[in-house]
């Protein structure tokens, strides 16, 4: 397509965006639907069109041409999208903005908004209180009352074993979960993830709690511009500290344990391999929910993120094998097939790009702020075995252009995604 017409079509998206944004965001917070989970239930016939009207639509959205790769066959969830991490094109989507339970992908959106408030090093001694909401059954890392965790080990174990008591700790930082669960709600609304309505902190199954793959992608991308949220989301293991005991000299002193990431296409499993190039981001799985996962991988140099939402087939692993389909396809089909619709920018960024006047300045929407550098290597302090900091973009991954077009910078270097661990 040409720059010229791209560049209008992504202007009329960012217009669109922010009418939809001002008539959607209230419903979408004071009556959220109930998750659906009856494995006979339906798309709704009619659903939010952020990004493009074809992706409002039920059943798969791909434009096939000569030259253009069929879908994989075996595809059962009920939600996917594929799109470019950096154009922000929709290359595919099967009900992208189907309001489904998220599970633990919601960590996402709690990480992209609590991520900014604190120094790594900042330390936390854990109250009693501030583990007494954690859900029954949740995922644990295992922080210990009386204990003193940084923001940096807490951190680590949201993401890599999805510890709901971490989620907590972090929340109770943050002012308490009500807090929490209301910042969360203020950050999707100005990252027009409007299908997106946080109950819980920490993704764990409750009445109402809902986003959908167009949401989840649009959330990933947005903390895939930040350092830490690269580091921790890209970490295949680390050391947790353990509970402080007297040793058999009476000694008191305090070990630590081994924690693995439960992303499977990044650590890998005894039926799933390490994807070449995986990077992140972040999977799920509750009982209303299924089995969700957020991906970001990357090859010959185009980044591409890929969402799976509750997989019917119940079999070991089947929403990364099907992740992993989708991400082949993508990787083939890029450049040779016609976008269905696009990720939209932050709320933010379309009202100023939609406004008159002048240009606005490049700049960074929900990153790390303006003039940061390339990242191209790993960071792996704290004892963390690191997959690498993967996504490191020049002044941001977010721009204002001059000409009021939103575009995301070209330049991602990645060079530790192509330079495999081996699996643990």
């Amino acid at each position: 397509m040409p720059a010229t017409e791209k560049t209008v079509r992504r202007s009329a998206l960012v217009a669109s965006a922010v009418l939809l944004s001002t008539a959607l965001t209230a419903p979408a917070a004071l009556a959220a639907p109930k998750p659906t989970t009856s494995p006979s239930a339906a798309p709704p016939a009619r659903m939010s069109v952020v990004g493009g009207e074809r992706l409002g639509r039920p059943g798969t959205q791909v434009n096939l041409a000569a030259g253009v790769p069929v879908l994989p066959k075996e595809l059962s969830a009920r939600s996917w999208i594929v799109a470019d991490a950096e154009s922000g094109d929709v290359l595919a989507a099967h009900n992208a903005h189907w309001r489904l339970a998220p599970a633990s992908t919601l960590k996402m959106l709690f990480a992209d908004t609590l991520l900014p408030k604190w120094p790594r090093t900042t330390t936390h001694r854990v109250e009693p209180s501030d583990l007494a909401d954690v859900g029954a059954g949740s995922s644990m890392v295992g922080v210990k009352e009386d204990e003193t965790y940084s923001v940096h080990d807490l951190w680590l174990g949201v993401f890599l074993r999805s510890g709901n008591d971490a989620v907590h700790v972090l929340s109770a930082m943050n002012g308490g979960v009500k807090k929490t669960v209301e910042d969360m709600n203020e950050h999707a609304e100005e990252l027009q993830a409007l299908d997106t309505h946080a109950v819980s902190p920490d993704g764990y199954d409750a009445p109402g709690q809902v986003s959908s793959a167009y949401d989840l992608t649009l959330i990933a991308r947005s903390g895939l511009q930040k350092k830490d949220f690269r580091e921790y989301c890209s970490t295949v293991r680390a050391q947790f500290p353990g509970e402080t005991k007297k040793n058999k000299r009476g000694k008191r002193v305090r070990g630590s344990f081994e924690i693995q990431n439960t992303n499977r296409l990044l650590s890998g499993d005894y039926d799933v391999p390490v994807y070449q190039g995986i990077a992140g981001v972040k999977n799920g799985n509750t009982t209303n929910a299924g089995a969700t996962f957020t991906g970001v991988a990357e090859r010959d140099g185009k980044v591409l993120l890929v969402t799976v939402m509750n997989p019917r087939k119940k079999e070991s692993n089947e929403v990364y094998k099907e992740t992993a389909r989708l991400f082949d396809w993508g990787f083939t089909a890029a450049g040779k097939v016609e976008p269905v619709g696009e990720l939209v920018p932050p709320r933010s960024v379309a009202q100023a790009t939609a406004a008159p006047g002048p240009s606005a300045s490049p700049g960074e929407a929900g990153g790390t702020g303006t003039g940061s550098k390339p990242v191209a290597s790993a960071h792996t302090g704290g004892g963390a075995d690191g997959m690498g900091v993967a996504l490191g973009i020049a002044g941001g991954m977010l721009v204002l252009l001059v000409g009021g077009a939103f575009l995301v910078n070209r330049r991602w270097p990645l060079p530790d995604l192509v330079r495999r661990r081996p699996r643990p």
